[in-house]
This record gives C-alpha cells, sequence and structure tokens, in this order.
C-alpha cells in the first residue's frame, strides 16, 4: 500500500515525556481502537515512543513534535475519531476510556499490546487543591478515585474518549499519587486545530469517523 503524507499536530499545555503508559487497565481488543498511531520520535541519537490518534485521513494529533509521517491508507482497521467541537464539553461523571502503550504498573513494566483503561470526569476543584496552574477553560480533571486506574508518568499522546469523541489528550499527573490527573481539553484548542488543517491541505478531506 502506497503510504500518504500525514500532518503531526502538536497540542500540549505543559512540557512533555514522550511515553504513554497505562496502570490498571487491560488489553484492548483487537481493531477497537482504529484512530491510535504509534509514534516514534527522534531527536538526535534518542528516540521516545508515544501515542497519537488519527483526526482526519491525513492527520494526526498527539503530545509530540509538530512534524509529519508517513500513514498507510484509511481502510476498516484504520479509521478517525471526532473531536470536540469548541463549545462542546464533558459533564463530571462522564465515563472515558483512554488508550496507550507503555509501563503498566510504577515498576517500570512494559507492554508491546494497546492498553486501555476507563477513567471519570472529576469536579475541577479536585485538581486546583493540587495545582495552582489549573486552568477550567483548557484542562480537565480526570481520574480514579481508588487509584487503581490510571496514566502514568508522563503522556501517551492518546486521547481521552468520552461519548465516541476525542475531548482531551493526557497531560499531566502527580509523582506521589495517581489521581487525579490534567488533561488538555481539546475543545478549548479546536479552532487552532482547524487553522492548522486548513494550512497543512485546503482542501476538505472526508472522514469516516470511528464508532463502536
Amino acid at each position: 500500500v502506497r503510504p500518504q503524507t500525514v500532518l503531526l499536530v502538536f497540542l500540549s499545555i505543559v512540557p512533555q515525556q514522550c511515553f504513554g503508559q497505562i496502570i490498571g487497565g487491560r488489553k484492548a481488543d483487537a481493531h477497537s481502537r482504529p484512530y491510535m498511531a504509534y509514534l516514534e520520535i527522534k531527536n538526535g541519537r534518542n528516540t521516545t515512543a508515544c501515542g497519537g490518534f488519527l483526526i482526519r485521513p491525513d492527520a494526526v494529533l498527539s503530545a509530540a513534535e509538530q512534524g509529519s509521517l508517513e500513514l498507510t491508507e484509511i481502510n476498516e482497521n484504520v479509521q478517525c475519531i471526532s473531536i470536540a467541537k469548541e463549545n462542546e464539553r464533558v459533564r463530571v461523571g462522564d465515563l472515558c476510556t483512554v488508550s496507550g502503550w507503555g509501563w503498566t504498573s510504577k515498576a517500570g513494566d512494559m507492554s508491546d499490546v494497546l492498553m486501555e483503561v476507563a477513567l471519570k470526569v472529576q469536579y475541577a476543584e479536585i485538581c486546583e487543591q493540587l495545582s495552582n496552574n489549573f486552568q477550567c477553560q483548557s484542562m480537565i480533571c480526570v481520574g480514579d478515585e481508588e487509584e487503581e486506574k490510571a496514566t502514568y508518568k508522563g503522556d501517551s499522546g492518546g486521547p481521552l474518549v468520552c461519548n465516541k469523541k476525542a475531548h482531551g489528550i493526557v497531560s499531566h499527573g502527580y509523582e506521589d499519587c495517581l489521581f487525579p490527573e490534567i488533561f488538555t481539553r481539546i475543545s478549548h484548542f479546536e479552532p487552532w486545530i482547524q487553522k492548522q488543517l486548513k494550512r497543512f491541505s485546503r482542501k476538505a478531506i472526508p472522514c469516516f469517523p470511528f464508532s463502536d
């Protein structure tokens, strides 16, 4: 299959480490997350791995630095996911899913398969108590109160999927606890994302969004 050039859009609100970890999750079913992309980012002699997700046939959204990559054509196993529009917000209590590759425990156990975990949207005040930098407009407070499930130590680059749309990107957590975590709020940046897509390709490219 002939690859196509794809825009890699960077979206992050804090400095990132480019690796993804899921604790307390489960193995994702084969082809159940057809929008997920595994990325290897090279910086000199160093190579780090992180996730991303396909938001258009020619664009991947991630927490990696902006650039381009090669992607095979869209088919039943490679599909896009819709992103939240500027006026769309998740609600406290919404159960969302995050997918990624990497550590599955604090001990650094690695996974060679895509993992996923279900996390709830929390009240902003919970994150505000731990961080003076928490901003409701551009961030989402997410996590599991029992501290048994989480993304861990950095960012997978994958989406926080709520109601079949990508509403957030794993941003950062806290070293001493798994709950809560801060996610970048995609809806806040949606106009900017659309602007970047138009700069890359002025021609509208149809996408058949993923749906469960």
